[in-house]
């Protein structure tokens, strides 16, 4: 295995990491508020941690990396990005550092839990670093999902395989090309959302936090009471814009320079997505208004938002949908595994492989009676191989294996089981609230033991990694030469 080129783009992210830390500092030596020479110390860490990795690293040189060379550099990228950027919060928050990495670690995943509180009169520095994780993590998040994982046949993800997922010499331009692409479109939904928050009536500082943490699908906010502080318009401009953040970037560029929507509308994954949202949000406005909890209005409000944020595993607060009765906690509790679009913001098993579950059902149920027929798999008129078929089965059972054995783990440090539970699910989903009112729409984290909150922060980097990608490290022929 070839280590140097790990370590020079190791530091490449360290590098640019602590150029993000400026703009906190900025706004922190600015407005004259707390926390300017705290963030300095931090870039200057990260800044000699860089350094460090790119002299190991030696001169830049083109160096092709191998499969495995590929796995250890997406998993080791993310947790060395965790550890420098949990700086900041030991440094301003005075919390440990077992508190830290796991607010880091949920906020470059996109998860969006969180062990603070308090954060209406919270310093505006590290409310605007949290905002700025999860931003990161979103659109990096993206790309990983549109040339890695295609690359590494995660998850059935090779079904997604374009140009840009080919990491020979010959497309690397084309990877690039793509990578700007999303990054353009990521900035103009960002901007976009911005735009939206204003007009509803949200102050400045609180419109640029939540534009990014919105179309990252990420969920952490600037006040205790999340979207709940905020208007109804505002309400309605997130339901828009996390719908957006859990469809395929690549669709959205496709639809841009076709000037035309119909690669959206027949896209299999977005109909599915799309088509879930409405059942639940009509089951559960239904129930709202025949149980006399909400008006027709209101209770369509809510039950959109909630349904989006969780679908989306965005994660953002609106009302405690844990109070409503137990068919939406049965609902929500579904709506914990799903996650969205392949390709997006979201984490979650996502739409398509229960899409292709579905068909990969009715398919053994045709064979039952037909055993000598023949029934081609396809999905979104794509051959579904073998190869895809047995990526995608291992990828759910390692899912669950992950959730289990996280479950045991949070029970033998002294949480209660169907806390333990929840919090392993709302982790490796990368959702945010669980299904109990301790971590709920209303709770956080911070009750759970240090050793817990480094299983969940595991858990949240598997899920968002798309457990495989993790997993097979764990494993000796990984590191047999």
């Amino acid at each position: 295995m070839t280590y140097r080129p790990l370590f020079f783009i190791t530091g490449l992210v360290l590098s640019k990491m602590a150029v993000f830390m400026y703009f906190p500092m900025i706004l922190a030596f600015y407005t004259g508020t707390f926390g300017g020479m705290e963030f300095l110390l931090s870039i200057i860490i990260t800044h000699l941690a860089s350094i460090v990795f790119l002299y190991l690293g030696g001169e830049k040189q083109r160096s092709h990396l191998g499969v495995r060379e590929m796995f250890l550099l997406t998993t080791g990228v993310w947790i060395l990005a965790s550890l420098f950027a949990a700086l900041p919060f030991v440094f301003i928050e005075h919390i440990s550092y077992s508190d830290a990495f796991f607010e880091t670690m949920s906020g470059i995943t996109t998860t969006g839990s969180t062990v603070l509180h308090g954060l209406d009169n919270m310093h505006h520095s590290i409310l605007l670093w949290r905002s700025i994780l999860q931003w990161l993590g979103g659109v990096g998040f993206i790309v990983m999902g549109v040339a890695i994982l295609p690359f590494l046949n995660v998850g059935g993800m090779r079904l997604f395989q374009t140009e840009s997922s080919d990491w020979s010499d010959k497309s690397s331009a084309k990877t690039r090309q793509v990578a700007l692409d999303i990054l353009l479109v990521y900035i103009t939904l960002t901007i976009a959302c911005y735009i939206g928050y204003r007009f509803a009536g949200m102050e400045n500082f609180d419109a640029v936090n939540h534009a990014m943490t919105t179309i990252s699908t990420g969920g952490y906010s600037t006040s205790d009471s999340s979207m709940g502080h905020f208007s109804n318009f505002a309400h309605w401009n997130a339901i828009i814009f996390m719908f957006l953040g859990g469809i395929p970037f690549l669709l959205m560029i496709r639809t841009m320079q076709q000037k035309s929507l119909t690669p959206l509308w027949q896209d299999a994954q977005i109909q599915g997505f799309a088509k879930l949202i409405i059942a639940c949000t009509l089951s559960l406005t239904i129930y709202l208004v025949n149980s006399d909890q909400f008006s027709w209005l209101d209770a369509l409000r809510l039950s959109m938002f909630n349904v989006v944020s969780v679908i989306t595993t965005t994660g953002f607060g609106l009302d405690d949908f844990l109070t409503w009765g137990d068919f939406s906690i049965v609902v929500f509790a579904g709506l914990l595994f799903s996650g969205a679009c392949s390709g997006s913001t979201s984490g979650g098993i996502k739409i398509f492989r229960f899409q292709i579950a579905f068909s990969l059902l009715q398919r053994q149920l045709m064979l039952l009676m037909h055993p000598h027929a023949l029934f081609p798999q396809k999905y979104n008129n794509r051959k579904v191989s073998d190869e895809i078929l047995r990526s995608l089965v291992a990828f759910i059972l390692a899912y669950m294996a992950t959730i289990a054995v996280s479950t045991l783990l949070l029970t033998a440090f002294g949480s209660e089981a169907m806390i333990s539970l929840t919090a392993s699910i709302t982790a490796v989903s990368n959702v945010g609230p669980g299904l109990v009112p301790a971590i709920g729409p209303s709770g956080n984290f911070a009750g759970f033991p240090d050793a817990s909150k480094w299983v969940l922060s595991i858990g949240m980097l598997m899920g968002r990694l798309e457990i495989l990608t993790v997993a097979v490290m764990l494993t000796r022929h990984f590191w047999r030469r």
